[in-house]
């Protein structure tokens, strides 16, 4: 009888007749963790074998924005050019609070002080950055520039903590999605140093004896279960569990409003379940980026969201995908952007959005919308004398954002979960060190064993605390670090 195989299962060491491939490092997933942690383990002197479930290299990464969060160290050399000093302090304070609650410290803290250090090394690969600096309120560079404000740096309350600066690094590549150039220069970098790659090779499940101590992996190539022997260990960058519905149902419930997550399709959790299953401790589960995008064009900013109370109840000027987390906080998950026709527009990423209600007066609009009698006319009223004054007593939006809403027509747009389905992926994963080898939930490290990318619960493990680049630059940074250590235990 055929054995079967589960990713939530090990298979033992004593049950492995034979080795059919041997390595020092197995890496499987080749997106962009997988990729930076194998071109660090070879260069490290290591054999490394890559193995991608998909008939491609790329993963989630590759249909990204392109953008890697960067600065500390006085800033990179773009932000410099750009007259923005960065100092690692501030850099730092930023990621601790991006974490939120359960931010770690010696995580952010050692990507604070090579960020910069980073940005070389990508650009080493063969990574492009063309260097100028694109201002305003961005999604990610419509043009082939590099530096943009990719966060709430400048927002209540991060800038009242951290100096501002902007810190998203976008690979040059004119128009959205330079993830796929990204992935192209490193895909290349991985092939010139010759390491082993098998495509359409799907992990089953992990090697390790009876003490967990991780051996190897077994992989299913050309239709059969070969057993990898990793002498110095395995990098799991399988990526995160969006496309896994019933891991979201138990673990991350709220994200399965997401309709499009971010994702090329193979996020099934199978990674996180390898780790798990020799112990290893999954972590903040709960927590996930999403966003419905209300900029560009940045002129909406300067509206006010209100739910179906008809009250706000976030700084309009934060990022994307904060203002989403509290969205989805509003109750029945209902809430719409108003807007004036001075300022009237529809978002770039989704033209077609639902104009909920138009009125000529503010008692038009809220009898429109149903909302309780006066409430929105309340708000509106209270708004427009705090931006004549410059200043949001109430939800702390900055006087840049801030104008009185007065010219008719007036507007809604629909930011309610049943007309705008969400951008999503998942930020929880395996707990490790920054060296990327995994840890039990007491906090012992699983010998042989290691994780990067979405895999692992890294830099961004807070929907409210997240920027755009961050996903990527903790992921490259850090697959960079377990692929060193995996080779040469530094």
């Amino acid at each position: 009888m055929s054995q079967t195989y589960s990713p939530s299962r090990p298979l033992r060491l004593s049950e492995v007749e034979r080795w059919d491939i041997e390595t020092d490092v197995a890496v499987i997933g080749f997106g962009i963790s997988g990729a930076c942690a194998a071109i660090e383990a070879k260069n490290a002197g290591a054999q490394v074998t890559v193995f991608e479930v998909a008939a491609a290299s790329g993963g989630s990464a590759a249909l990204s924005g392109g953008e890697f969060y960067l600065g500390g160290n006085g800033g990179t050399p773009v932000q410099k050019a750009a007259g923005f000093e960065d100092s690692t302090e501030d850099f730092f304070k930023y990621l601790m609070m991006a974490g939120g609650p359960g931010a770690d410290e010696a995580r952010v803290r050692r990507y604070a002080e090579n960020a910069v250090a980073h940005f070389h090394w990508l650009e080493a690969q063969g990574v492009p950055f063309k260097g100028t600096y694109l201002p305003g309120k961005w999604l990610e560079p419509m043009t082939d520039d590099t530096l943009v404000w990719s966060g709430s740096e400048a927002a209540w309350p991060f800038a009242q903590q951290a100096k501002p600066a902007p810190r998203g690094h976008a690979a040059q590549m004119v128009g959205m999605g330079a993830g796929r150039t990204i992935m192209e220069r490193l895909t290349a970098k991985v092939e010139s140093l010759g390491i082993e790659t098998h495509y359409s090779s799907r992990a089953l499940a992990l090697v390790a004896d009876e003490e967990n101590r991780v051996q190897g992996v077994v992989v299913r190539i050309d239709g059969e279960p070969r057993r990898i022997r990793a002498r110095k260990g395995v990098l799991l960058c399988a990526g995160g569990f969006i496309c896994n519905d019933e891991m979201l149902k138990t673990y991350a419930p709220a994200a399965r409003v997401g309709d499009w997550p971010v994702t090329g399709g193979n996020d099934d959790g199978s990674g996180i379940r390898m780790g798990m299953s020799v112990g290893g401790a999954a972590i903040h589960m709960d927590q996930f980026f999403i966003t419905r995008p209300f900029f560009p064009p940045e002129s909406l900013v300067k509206g006010i969201f209100v739910n179906e109370r008809g009250q706000r109840f976030i700084n309009e000027d934060v990022y994307h995908g904060r203002a989403t987390q509290y969205i989805l906080r509003q109750p029945n998950q209902r809430a719409w952007l108003i807007v004036d026709n001075a300022i009237f527009d529809r978002p770039m990423t989704r033209p077609d959005i639902e104009v909920a209600a138009v009125g000529e007066t503010w008692e038009e609009l809220e009898q429109e919308l149903g909302l309780p009698t006066g409430e929105l006319v309340h708000t509106v009223e209270a708004y427009n004398r705090y931006a004549e004054a410059g200043s949001d007593p109430v939800c702390h939006k900055d006087a840049k954002w801030m104008q009185p809403l007065v010219e008719a027509p007036f507007a809604a747009l629909s930011y309610c979960t049943t007309d705008f389905p969400g951008a999503a992926f998942t930020l929880g994963g395996l707990s490790t060190l920054p060296t990327g080898q995994v840890l039990t939930p007491e906090g012992a490290v699983i010998p042989g064993l290691y994780a990067a990318g979405r895999c692992a619960c890294g830099l961004p493990r807070w929907g409210d605390g997240y920027s755009s680049g961050m996903s990527l630059g903790d992921s490259s940074f850090f697959g960079r670090q377990a692929g060193r250590h995996a080779a040469i235990g530094e």
